[in-house]
């Protein structure tokens, strides 16, 4: 595996997956969850675990997307747990992330909900 900067804080996962995203590296979005994240994407499904986020990566990325950073809200962090979030620059909701502090001081996300979906009556 390349040797990739590691999220130092919450909210430089954010970043990082931005600027992997746009690189097309499907693989370095993926390292940024845990082996057990849980993905709640696409809209109305699930995806789990590291490898199937990044099975997902690859199929988005092979379109060439491009992601524009989006400002943080703040972040809410109670020991080795964070939540963070974004508002889309389209203002369609939010997005929320659960991150873990590893071992070695970095952060992973551990569930991430990218896109909240309107419930259905």
């Amino acid at each position: 595996m390349p040797d990739r900067e590691k999220a130092m804080r919450p909210e430089d996962i954010t970043r990082l997956f931005v600027e992997r995203s746009n690189a097309g590296d499907a693989a370095g979005v993926a390292a940024l969850y845990e082996e057990g994240a849980v993905m709640a994407y696409p809209p109305g499904a699930r995806t789990v675990g590291r490898e199937a986020i990044r099975a997902l990566w690859e199929r988005v990325l092979a379109d060439r997307p491009h992601f524009e950073p989006e400002a943080p809200l703040p972040t809410l962090v109670g020991e080795d747990i964070a939540l963070t979030s974004t508002p889309p620059r389209d203002g369609s909701g939010a997005r929320a992330q659960v991150v873990r502090r590893q071992p070695d001081g970095s952060w992973l996300r551990l569930l991430d909900q990218p896109e909240f979906v309107s419930p259905t009556d």
